[in-house]
């Protein structure tokens, strides 16, 4: 006896042949999904914005080194220059558990930017 094929059953033939296929292309794409995500999370996290002034302090205070430390532009108004000194202070007052010597420069950055610097005639 001969079979001889119909088009109906070269169909029913070629479904299950494509529904492995289409399973076989989700399991490597699930499978690449994961190693990425693996590797996605394993990378250590880069900081995308450095906020505050990173570095000793210069002999004598400059513009850049007091906008680096109010962390505000050079020629930023005197407005700016007193909010960003209160929220700097704020954070690194010695009452609050800040340094003298931090909030000293601090007040020297808001003195440096306004225009009332004071000379290096310390008595001391």
């Amino acid at each position: 006896m001969v079979y001889i094929s119909t088009k109906g059953d070269l169909k029913n033939q070629a479904t299950p042949f494509l529904a492995g296929l289409a399973l076989a292309a989700a399991a490597l794409a699930g499978r690449y999904g994961v190693q990425a995500w693996q590797a996605f999370k394993a990378r250590p996290p880069k900081p995308r914005i450095r906020k505050f002034y990173e570095g000793g302090f210069q002999p004598t205070m400059t513009k850049r080194e007091a906008a680096l430390i109010l962390g505000i532009r050079e020629n930023a108004t005197a407005d700016k220059v007193k909010e960003a000194h209160r929220r700097v202070m704020v954070a690194n007052h010695p009452d609050a558990g800040g340094s003298h010597y931090l909030a000293s420069k601090i007040n020297e950055a808001k003195d440096v930017m306004l225009g009332k610097t004071r000379g290096n005639e310390s008595p001391f």
